[in-house]
């Protein structure tokens, strides 16, 4: 046994290369964190001299080049300075360069989307975390994929390909307009805002936040972008990972309050400061917060991913190209403040794009068989909520809806959770495990209707108890049927389409410049662009499902529907004369728009008019009445 003992010679000591830490950023010893723009004449001889370049540093000196100055120089400008031969002042421009490009050894993912990708060490540390492996579990489009076989795809890719994106975008800047002054830092930064957008992401992606926590704590106003600050926080403190952060140069804690503003927005613990509300960066560099999440005007990496990633899987074509408009992207100064602007001929590019998100809402995101089964999965979810427990930090347990205030607990929260409901033996998950067999076994709820309101209505959970139980009884006066339906048969869903900004045109707050003068920008309006374009840029559709399916229900459901679309002066259902013919002619306004719509060809050739019209609704009122 001693043979086999290792000697005490052959043991690493403190001072032998095993224990060596990482060597210093090339930040280190600079003044003012590495931000070439203050930097002076001697913070410019400290880095030659950290580089092996010291011999040439009174050459720097009398030429007085500060940091502003390193971005400028050339071969022809350092020979001028008096420096050779050609492969020192090659070696000098190369050092250079490392202040603001990225030159570590990347890890190369091969992405369905966006190809071969490489990503930086620091971000490869990142992904390899609990935290972030995570998101593997998350489906991107939650309930979706119950209706679209091919939308499998999680969180987890998203947020790589939104990662690799925003590097891309920052890094065409930086070679396009040098005078931007992106340092590596900022890079690094928004690489990393992109990759961890998605971290508080809950079961089920929108359907958790969206619907999950607003009907168990109503009182809540909790958005999965307040989880992912603090999914984020806990991924790092968890890993480690700010020593390895203060290796690849950044600035800490300054540089994780702007990863967080980024994708945040700014921070309650920010006072405002002569107007700009952010911490992390100065206002001279307002464009970098406009490549994660685009609070101006939704333009942003993310959207392109999801756009060109949703549409490969869900089978749905992609009509917006970020690759062109990676092209045209530049910054201007609009109104004193930089912003990201691309050139004029891309604005109809632009509008395809909000074309196409809209495209996806209707036909995917909103689909109605889609929308039934996350209500019915949320239901289920708030059935099992006590009964389900995660341990979290401290050994304390959490159920679904309080995990979000642990991360650790929070961190084992995924989509899993259906399957272990659905295969639990417990009795007292006897009624989730059902609804999910009935998901399972596509018994789902059936959609009694559609329509809209008049003016916008404000959603609450309360207003949509209220109107179940008005739909409940609202009953035709002429209804024989004798089928008794309770509020809690009717789930009433409201529906916000939009382009992102509400009623407001996104495009309106972009800016554009021209070939002939790249830094001016303008405003281009809609109907400089096409008289095709849409007049209002929002809307919302209510929709009625009933629980109960059985044959003589629902047709009593869809009377109770039309009737209740008539007293609350609702538009009136696409197929209301189908479903209820005896209904529809009673109300004016719909008798109305079937007239100018369908009847005008008719009455111009001597067919029905208004006097058919009529006439059907007085025979309807002698049926009812």
């Amino acid at each position: 046994m001693d043979r086999r003992k290792r000697s005490r010679e052959d043991l690493p000591t403190a001072d032998s290369d095993h224990f060596k830490t990482p060597e210093q950023s090339v930040y280190a010893g600079l003044s003012r964190d590495g931000d070439l723009r203050q930097w002076d004449v001697e913070d410019t001889c400290r880095y030659l001299r950290q580089e092996g370049l010291g011999a040439w540093e009174e050459k720097f000196r009398e030429q007085q080049i500060t940091g502003v100055g390193l971005r400028y120089l050339t071969e022809t400008h350092l020979e001028n300075m008096g420096i050779g031969p050609l492969g020192t002042r090659l070696q000098i421009l190369h050092c250079l360069k490392k202040l603001w490009q990225i030159a570590a050894e990347t890890k190369v993912f091969n992405d369905p989307i966006h190809g071969h990708i490489e990503m930086h060490p620091l971000l490869v540390c990142i992904i390899d975390t609990p935290q972030f492996q995570r998101l593997r579990h998350i489906k991107q489009l939650g309930g979706t994929y119950f209706v679209f076989p091919g939308a499998s795809h999680n969180r987890f890719e998203h947020s790589i390909g939104v990662g690799y994106l925003a590097g891309s975008l920052v890094q065409e800047l930086n070679k396009r307009q040098p005078e931007l002054f992106i340092s590596r830092r900022d890079i690094l930064c928004v690489q990393i805002a992109g990759l961890c957008h998605d971290l508080g992401h809950g079961p089920f992606s929108h359907m958790f936040d969206g619907m999950f926590i607003p009907k168990v704590r109503p009182e809540s106003k909790w958005k999965h972008e307040e989880a992912s600050l603090a999914m984020f926080d806990h991924l790092v403190c968890e890993n480690a990972l700010e020593p390895v952060m203060k290796e690849h140069g950044l600035v800490l804690p300054d540089d994780l309050v702007f990863i967080k503003e980024q994708i945040a927005g700014p921070q309650n613990t920010v006072p405002l400061r002569q107007g700009w509300p952010y911490k992390g960066r100065p206002e001279e560099k307002s464009f970098l917060y406009e490549i994660v999440a685009n609070k101006r005007n939704g333009i942003d990496v993310d959207k392109w991913d999801y756009f060109a990633r949703d549409c490969f899987h869900l089978g749905i074509q992609n009509n917006f190209d970020y690759r062109r408009f990676l092209k045209f992207v530049r910054v201007c100064e609009v109104d004193g403040k930089k912003h990201i602007c691309t050139r004029d001929k891309e604005v109809g590019n632009l509008y395809d794009m909000f074309h196409t998100r809209n495209c996806l809402h209707r036909r995917a995101y909103q689909h109605k068989v889609g929308n039934i089964i996350e209500t019915m999965i949320t239901e289920a979810f708030f059935k099992a909520d006590p009964h389900i427990q995660i341990q979290g930090s401290g050994g304390k347990m959490f159920t679904i809806s309080t995990a979000i205030d642990d991360m650790e607990a929070y961190t084992k929260l995924t989509d899993h959770v259906f399957e272990q409901i659905l295969y639990s033996s417990s009795s007292e998950l006897a009624e989730a495990r059902e609804i999910l067999q009935n998901i399972t076994c596509r018994r789902l709820y059936k959609c009694v209707g559609q329509t809209q309101a008049e003016e916008r209505v404000e959603v609450s959970q309360e207003k949509l108890l209220d109107w179940a139980g008005c739909v409940a009884r609202s009953r035709p006066q002429n209804d024989l049927q004798n089928v008794t339906l309770q509020p809690g048969d009717f789930v009433v869903h409201i529906i916000n389409m939009d382009w992102g900004m509400k009623e407001e045109n996104p495009i309106n707050n972009m800016r554009f410049y021209c070939k002939n003068d790249p830094t001016k920008a303008y405003h281009i309006c809609k109907d400089q662009v096409s008289k095709l374009l849409p007049e209002r840029f929002a809307e919302q559709l209510i929709r009625v499902y009933c629980k109960k399916t059985d044959e003589r229900t629902m047709e009593a459901a869809k009377k109770n529907f039309v009737q209740w679309c008539m007293d609350r002066n609702f538009s009136k259902p696409q197929d209301g004369d189908v479903i209820a013919p005896e209904l529809t002619p009673l109300k004016a306004s719909w008798a109305h728009n079937n007239d100018t719509e369908d009847n005008d060809e008719e009455d111009s050739q001597g067919g029905r008019g208004w006097a058919a019209v009529n006439g059907g609704q007085e025979k309807a009122k002698t049926r009812l009445f």
